[in-house]
């Protein structure tokens, strides 16, 4: 008892220190969102990377939304389009459609809501699956860079907008692939992730990024595709796996809290707790609208897990909406509407310090 109440002093104190520093006005003060990914994110980016063979602009991708593929590894939106809708912009364009649509000249300057720079099956890590060629996220942080120092994104916009940050999943299954033996123990692939994060955001804090949202790993080692795995575990989730997930997300949050107090004085930093949203789904799926949390809606072969959906010989179930998973590696749009919520407007469980519905709501001074 003592030591709950000790943590909620320490909780209460924190907010009196946000409190010190923002003032929360009617609206949303986000005109736009900048997102740094890999296919958790991505909206079409490799679609127009013609050197890109992670793709997912083939039917049924986008089936349930769109109605037509998109580049979304999903059956309709994502999380980033969930909170656009919540805060009432317009959806990101990916970097590169919006880079062709101004060469060609169906557009004359860059979306003023925000653009998407996620790319499917890439990493923190630069080597992470480089041979499909996918986009890291030190070339999508150039990509970025570039725009601003051209004069495309305004230093008010970017202090005003939303960055988001979702990456990892892809270098951490890649250290189980059996043709590719790692050369560091886990905790030092880890710590070598961690030290590529802390680059990224020390880059988009010295362009002037002052809303950051990191968004932890989900529970990779449960995803269909672990049977493509030799020695992962069928009936349950890899938790050779999963430790390293946690030990990451760890490293993650430890980074959102010394953001704000020892490097970059008047940016703002919160940590979405997927992991943890993931598994009270996985506890209670019912509840929330799940008759299957362990197989991909869309593939083929053990849990789904075997072919990815769309490809030659796919299977499809009946409601994807009612699976956690909607291929091999993605979940179902209902999974990420689900977890937007909790981002959104969730407690502190979920998401902390704040919400995103209060960064979004308040001014930095």
């Amino acid at each position: 008892m003592e030591r709950v109440k000790k943590n909620q002093f320490i909780f209460v104190s924190y907010f009196l220190v946000i409190n010190s520093i923002i003032s929360c006005v009617l609206g949303f003060n986000v005109p736009s969102i900048f997102i740094f990914g890999d296919s958790i994110f991505d909206a079409g980016n490799n679609h127009y990377n013609k050197n890109c063979t992670a793709q997912a602009d083939f039917p049924p991708y986008g089936s349930n939304f769109f109605h037509h593929p998109t580049g979304r590894f999903t059956n309709g939106r994502t999380v980033a389009d969930f909170i656009s809708q919540f805060i009432g912009i317009p959806l990101q364009s990916p970097f590169l459609e919006a880079q062709l649509e101004l060469i060609n000249g169906s557009r004359k300057k860059y979306p003023s809501n925000g653009i998407n720079f996620a790319s499917a099956g890439s990493g923190v890590l630069s080597t992470t699956n480089q041979d499909l060629g996918v986009t890291p996220i030190q070339d999508q942080i150039q990509q970025f860079k570039t725009l601003v120092q051209q004069n495309h994104i305004t230093k008010k916009q970017i202090q005003q907008s939303l960055f988001f940050f979702e990456s990892g999943s892809n270098d951490i299954f890649s250290y189980f692939y059996p043709f590719d033996a790692p050369t560091l123990a886990p905790n030092a692939y880890v710590q070598a992730m961690l030290d590529q994060v802390t680059s990224f955001v020390d880059e988009i804090c010295k362009l002037g990024a002052r809303r950051i949202a990191l968004f932890s790993l989900g529970p990779v080692g449960c995803v269909p595709a672990r049977t493509l795995l030799p020695g992962a575990p069928i009936d349950k989730c890899y938790g050779k796996m999963n430790k390293m997930v946690k030990n990451y997300n760890m490293g993650l949050e430890s980074l959102v809290k010394i953001i704000p107090t020892k490097y970059y004085p008047g940016s703002f930093a919160v940590f979405g707790d997927v992991y943890k949203i993931v598994q009270i789904f996985e506890a209670n799926p019912k509840h929330y609208g799940f008759s299957d949390v362990t197989n991909a809606c869309c593939g083929d072969g053990t849990l789904g897990g075997l072919l990815q959906c769309g490809k030659e010989g796919y299977k499809i179930c009946a409601n994807p909406n009612e699976y956690l998973f909607w291929d091999y590696f993605h979940p179902s749009e209902h999974t990420y509407n689900l977890i937007s919520k909790a981002l959104w407007n969730g407690i502190h469980t979920k998401i902390r310090p704040i919400n995103l519905k209060t960064l979004a709501n308040m001014t930095l001074t």
